[in-house]
């Protein structure tokens, strides 16, 4: 997967913006106003920052040496993955769909609403 393929990826679920929040280096997706994945163009190599379920991310950490605590995040919930490392693109969109269902699930009623909406 490629930082092109990662981002159609992630416009293609519903809802998904993209913005430079931080700077104009970082791309931030966000389903509605919550943030599900990152990534820095500025690296040489695509690494991407994702949600995770914290007993999860501790497993994927101890499996893959790709997946690591996420750099200026919470290291519990967040997880840096470096996608070419990993060289499992299925594993690597499960990731970004976990990550994007975290944060649906945690919405309020009424963001889950206006999300099945669109």
């Amino acid at each position: 997967m490629n930082i092109e393929q990662f981002r159609n990826y992630c416009l293609n679920k519903k809802g998904v913006t993209e913005s430079f929040p931080f700077d104009e280096y970082v791309l931030v997706f966000k389903v509605l106003h919550k943030m599900f994945a990152l990534t820095s163009l500025k690296s040489e190599t695509l690494i991407i920052s994702l949600k995770c379920n914290p007993e999860r991310a501790l497993n994927l950490r101890e499996d893959y040496e790709s997946i690591v605590p996420a750099f200026h995040l919470n290291k519990k919930h967040w997880s840096s993955v470096a996608i070419e490392s990993l060289n499992n693109d299925k594993l690597a969109m499960e990731l970004i769909d976990h990550s994007y269902e975290l944060v649906v699930k945690g919405m309020t009623k009424k963001d889950k609403i206006l999300l099945q909406s669109l």
